[in-house]
């Protein structure tokens, strides 16, 4: 099964040449990192950059730039900043082609819960409810199951939902799902060495499996 840093390589093959990309905290960060070098990608970030590079190198780090998770980035030359006015109304005018973001759950019908865990001290909602709201293009890095080994892709969610019927794809360190208009989720790929019955038995959402399902192809 991947790491996180499999999941963000995976995402990575998503990206295309132009796109403008809002990176929610957590594993969407790193995919940053990984972006193809034959094209050319602008990523967003709500609290007020265009133009967020990867992660800087230890010792290099500049305190007074950072991401919405409060991580410091770099900056790609042309970058530019913004109050969060301008970010958010990039944000809810759609002029972001693809949203990636992290989930303590989603459902089978596309719907999201990564902002509060009652009972348990969060750093709030942010601007995911922004962006699910807004969004067209969603895709979900998540890690498939909890500490206990339970399924986190689930028939319906169980924690307070941040977007109905949002989610496009989900990415996990098992698989690669596709959320369908009806029927559940389609299995699109498997990780390496991961087999379709183990997929099977971490998924508690209906998982469409037709034919043959391909491992992954991480480009290191």
């Amino acid at each position: 099964m991947l790491d996180k840093v499999g999941i963000a390589k995976r995402i990575a093959q998503e990206l295309e040449d132009g796109f403008y990309v809002n990176l929610g905290i957590g594993i969407p960060t790193l995919v940053a990192n990984y972006v193809p070098k034959d094209i050319s990608i602008e990523f967003q970030s709500e609290n007020g950059i265009l133009g967020m590079g990867p992660f800087p190198i230890e010792g290099t780090e500049d305190a007074d730039l950072i991401n919405a998770g409060k991580q410091t980035i770099t900056a790609l030359d042309g970058a530019v900043y913004f109050d969060s006015a301008t970010s958010f109304a990039m944000i809810r005018g759609r002029h972001v082609q693809l949203t990636v973001l992290g989930a303590m759950e989603v459902s089978e019908d596309g719907d999201i819960a990564n902002w509060k865990i009652p009972g348990k001290m969060v750093k709030g909602m942010g601007g995911a409810m922004d962006l699910v709201a807004s969004a067209e293009n969603i895709i979900v890095a998540m890690m498939h199951t909890n500490k206990e080994g339970e399924s986190k892709i689930l028939k319906k969610c169980t924690l307070p939902l941040t977007g109905l019927g949002c989610v496009k794809k989900i990415v996990t360190n098992l698989a690669v799902m596709e959320v369908m208009s009806v029927g559940g989720l389609k299995l699109l790929e498997r990780a390496p060495g991961v087999t379709v019955q183990e997929i099977q038995a971490a998924t508690e959402a209906s998982l469409l499996v037709n034919g043959e399902i391909p491992e992954m192809q991480l480009v290191s």
